[in-house]
């Protein structure tokens, strides 16, 4: 892939889109380059921060112009308008975090990453064609995202697109030192003020660092390490192995009271189908108290997919019970407590199931890839 570099000032608003549903609230992230993994797969990992609690997984079909794709949407998105992570029938995967230091958003129309995310799913192949649907896109008017878009593909691509209402500054795997590339709430292309999830971003940076100079990097570092760590780099210590029975959630460690699923989007070897050998790993609700479960673009696990009742899945139900007995109440200062005593006696049973989904979906994976 060409390096695409710089910033893109594009047409000015010429018209409105509808404006669409809640911001997230936070996340953070990291796209992987292939040379960094132990298996030799890009890796996109989304630990998923927002006001919307109540997530599933489901399979939007193709059409005669557009890809089928699976994602993660919010309850009661019933008709699946909105993806915030998910891949296609191409291997092109596509996630994002809020970004809070770019330029003033002064559109009318706001918060529609989501759409953006979906648009992507069904048109795009490749991290090149993403780019241009956003030029495109800005073309037409304003976007209505402040975000930083991280995007892999079945060339073994990747970049982010920090992206504003008129302009996107891209940073490719090329660029990246080691192959791996980390944001939380803010952009490296925004101002010093707004810079949300610095902490979050440097404890992200140092927990993967170590795998990422080893090549070592796999889904489990993210899911297993990176979203149950209460790691604070500001202190240069893990804040679960101090002793404490309550910690205080201010923002500053992975895992939040607001996150609600940590998914790595796995790509397809050199020569594989992509649409068979890539894989979402999702650890639905709030990640430290819950377990992954394996999605591939055929088959989704039932525990993952909408009930009835809301839109919610039945694994998130569950999971998210589990999240309001870690966080049992509010301290003195309003902030939430963390009921360290619970979320250690619950973790290492959702860590052992874990192991179990990933051994079980690798070599249902290795059966369909090598099938003849």
């Amino acid at each position: 892939m060409r390096h695409l570099r710089g910033l893109y000032v594009l047409l000015p608003l010429v018209a409105l889109f509808v404006a669409s549903t809640l911001r997230v609230c936070g996340c953070t992230s990291a796209v992987v380059g292939a040379g960094a993994t132990c298996d030799g797969r890009t890796l996109l990992w989304k630990h998923r921060d927002s006001g919307h609690p109540d997530n599933f997984v489901g399979r939007v079909e193709a059409t005669d112009s557009s890809m089928a794709y699976v994602a993660l949407f919010n309850a009661g998105d019933t008709d699946m308008k909105e993806a915030w992570i998910g891949f296609n029938s191409a291997g092109f995967a596509v996630m994002n975090t809020a970004s809070y230091n770019l330029a003033p958003d002064t559109a009318k129309v706001k918060d529609r990453e989501g759409l953006i995310m979906s648009m992507a799913l069904r048109r795009c192949r490749t991290v090149a064609d993403f780019e241009q649907l956003l030029q495109s896109e800005i073309g037409k008017g304003a976007l209505g995202v402040q975000a930083n878009f991280g995007v892999t593909d079945a060339g073994g691509n990747g970049a982010y697109f920090e992206t504003t209402d008129h302009s996107f500054r891209v940073f490719t795997l090329d660029e990246a030192p080691g192959g791996m590339m980390i944001r939380s709430n803010y952009s490296y292309s925004g101002g010093e003020k707004g810079r949300l999830g610095e902490v979050r971003h440097d404890n992200a940076e140092w927990l993967a660092g170590e795998h990422c100079r080893n090549a070592g990097l796999k889904p489990e570092t993210f899911t297993e390490h990176l979203s149950r760590s209460f790691y604070h780099h500001g202190r240069r210590e893990d804040m679960s192995g101090k002793g404490f029975k309550v910690l205080t959630d201010r923002g500053e460690y992975i895992p939040r009271r607001s996150s609600c699923a940590s998914v790595v989007i796995e790509g397809a070897h050199s020569g594989e189908n992509p649409a068979a050998g890539t894989m979402m790993w999702v650890a639905i609700g709030f990640p430290a108290a819950s377990h992954v479960e394996a999605v591939t673009l055929d088959s989704i696990p039932p525990c993952l997919l909408p009930s009835a009742q809301g839109g919610r899945s039945e694994l998130c139900n569950e999971v998210n019970r589990r999240r309001s007995k870690v966080f049992p109440r509010k301290g003195r200062e309003g902030k939430w407590l963390i009921d360290m005593d619970y979320l250690k006696k619950i973790m290492p049973v959702q860590h052992d199931i874990s192991e179990m989904k990933y051994e079980e979906g690798r070599k249902r994976r290795n059966k369909i890839v090598n099938r003849k």
